[in-house]
């Protein structure tokens, strides 16, 4: 569930925090005070499209961030799982900045996401269905993931069994188009992959390779000028007339002598030791450089050839050793998998026809459970608008054959959504002929239905109820509080049937300070409550009559939903 939204500089909310709980929550107030902006603010911090134009007026960013309970959410732990992430004491906090230069940062719990992991992990966590949300339902090919998921975890692992099934064979099958499509190019094409294969593995390639035999090719080129260097080094160091060494160990000595009369005395004997110590070592790397010395002409007519090779394998495979190595090892798995196929050529055939047969078991089977979860998912949204004032309505699941060739990886099934909406009627598709305040019951019967399922912990409904009034207004409203017991619930709403059933509610509206507009949010008490249901009851004049009115609408709402939520 949602605990906490904080909004800084976002449209005409200056700075807002509002604290949320379980239930129903209503969100209140007149038309234009900003109760979709806060819809809004939820939305981009699930991950929505985000827009400069959102960012407050005079600012230089919007901030956002949401807190939400999720210690119960399998969805949002793996979504988190799979960046590395975990929830914080059953908490993730989503946060979300909007900049005016149009770049946007996003984070979860702390860490640094792009927009599509925050919608990943968002739409996990939030539910928005809006005044157009109905519009899903308009869609025929979603018609079928709806009633997969209302079909439940036997259905679903079958689909699993069946995606896997037809994702082989489009492979396998592919393999053998490819391969008939043309025997020589594909002769041709493994003949030139163990080429590149072989060529590039006889090279024993490693990332320095290159710059390894460089420097040898140079030491090996130029014997002659460090033999000299080292003997003239060598000899300089042990020279019988003057040696350095002597004449070092000389000077130490009679710093050493008066070391104990100053500290600087003691110090500059140290460093001509130190010195002393240096060259001693660097005579003895001399001497052993000149005994390792040799000259190997064939080394270095080998060294060279294998330079020119791998001039030559950069030149065909990449401009760096690590990019050869790269092309081999992707030229490698090529040619294993085209070397497999080529192994079980005689029997790819086989193996396509047989995985097709499972796809049509598998398919079948599938239709069959689909068909079983179609007869209950009808009972049930009959059910559900039964209680909406739609009882003569007729709500079926419609499956259409689809052509074998046509087989996809949701099934063999065509599956749309009919109603009839008056007796004697032809049914007919519901996105063709059912209309706004329909579609509206209807969605709100089928989010009934999935609302345990679907495992968000926040759903929000804005303006769900427009166009609507009297016994359905109050239908509608007792479908929303029967979902909040499952779910939190945040509701926008201009009807005083919906508001009234709430748990808590908020008063949006709007005030100018110092010549700007902003938005204010007011938690609203059991007194302020049938203020507010009296002025959504009779507008600008509010009588005595009508605060009764609110007063009663309010009690009646009580009782309701204690008998909807036991």
């Amino acid at each position: 569930m949602l605990q906490e939204l904080v909004i800084h500089d976002f449209a005409i909310i200056e700075s807002l925090d509002l604290s949320f709980e379980k239930g129903m929550t209503a969100l209140t107030g007149e038309t234009g005070a900003g109760k979709s902006i806060i819809i809004d603010a939820v939305l981009l911090l699930a991950g929505a499209r985000a827009s400069s134009e959102f960012i407050r007026t005079g600012t230089k960013k919007a901030t956002l961030q949401g807190m939400f309970y999720a210690a119960d959410n399998e969805h949002t732990k793996a979504e988190l799982a799979k960046v590395d992430l975990e929830l914080d004491g059953g908490q993730v906090l989503l946060e979300r900045d909007l900049y005016a230069s149009g770049r946007n940062v996003c984070r979860v719990n702390g860490t640094l996401v792009n927009t599509s992991t925050l919608r990943a992990i968002g739409e996990t966590l939030v539910d928005i269905h809006g005044q157009n949300e109905h519009q899903e339902l308009t869609r025929p090919e979603t018609h079928v993931h709806l009633l997969d998921q209302f079909g439940g975890p036997e259905l679903q692992a079958l689909l699993s069994e069946y995606t896997g099934v037809f994702a082989t064979y489009q492979q396998r099958a592919a393999a053998l188009r490819k391969k008939n499509a043309n025997e020589q190019e594909w002769a041709q094409r493994l003949d030139m992959l163990r080429f590149q294969v072989d060529e590039i593995s006889a090279a024993n390639l490693t990332p320095n390779l290159e710059e390894e035999l460089e420097v040898e090719r140079d030491r090996l080129a130029n014997f002659q000028r460090i033999q000299e260097s080292l003997a003239e080094a060598y000899g300089v160091l042990s020279d019988e007339e003057f040696n350095p060494l002597d004449a070092i160990d000389t000077a130490q000595s009679t710093m050493a002598d008066i070391g104990n009369l100053d500290p600087e005395y003691a110090e500059i004997a140290e460093n001509i030791a130190g010195a002393y110590y240096t060259l001693q070592d660097a005579q003895k790397d001399l001497s052993r450089q000149m005994d390792s010395l040799e000259w190997d002409e064939d080394r270095l007519n080998a060294v060279e050839e294998q330079l020119d090779n791998l001039q030559q394998l950069r030149r065909k495979y990449g401009d760096s050793m690590s990019a050869v190595i790269a092309y081999g090892e992707k030229a490698q798995k090529e040619l294993a998998s085209m070397e497999a196929t080529e192994a079980d050529a005689n029997g790819l055939e086989e193996q396509v026809a047989d995985l097709r047969a499972q796809i049509v078991e598998l398919g079948g089977r599938l239709t069959k459970a689909r068909h079983a979860a179609a007869a209950k998912l009808e009972d049930a949204v009959h059910a559900q608008l039964k209680s909406l004032y739609m009882a003569k309505t007729v709500f079926s699941v419609n499956f259409a054959p689809v052509p074998e060739d046509e087989y996809s990886a949701f099934g063999h099934d065509q599956i749309e959504f009919y109603i009839q909406p008056n007796p004697g009627e032809r049914a007919q598709p519901l996105a063709k002929i059912a209309s706004g305040g329909e579609l509206s019951r209807i969605m709100l019967a089928l989010k009934t239905i999935f609302a345990e399922a679907d495992g968000v912990t926040s759903i929000i409904f804005d303006e769900v109820d427009t166009g609507v009034s009297g016994r359905v207004a109050q239908a509608i409203a007792n479908k929303i509080v029967t979902i909040a017991a499952s779910s939190q619930v945040l509701c926008i709403t201009h009807l005083p049937q919906v508001a009234a059933m709430a748990n808590h509610e908020y008063k949006i509206g709007k005030e100018v300070v110092d010549g700007r507009t902003q938005s204010t949010v007011t938690p609203l008490s059991e007194d302020a409550r049938v203020d507010e249901l009296a002025r959504m009851l009779a507008g600008e004049e509010i009588t005595p009559l009508t605060v009764e009115h609110a007063k009663e609408l309010l009690r009646m709402a009580h009782e309701t939903r204690a008998k909807l939520v036991k």
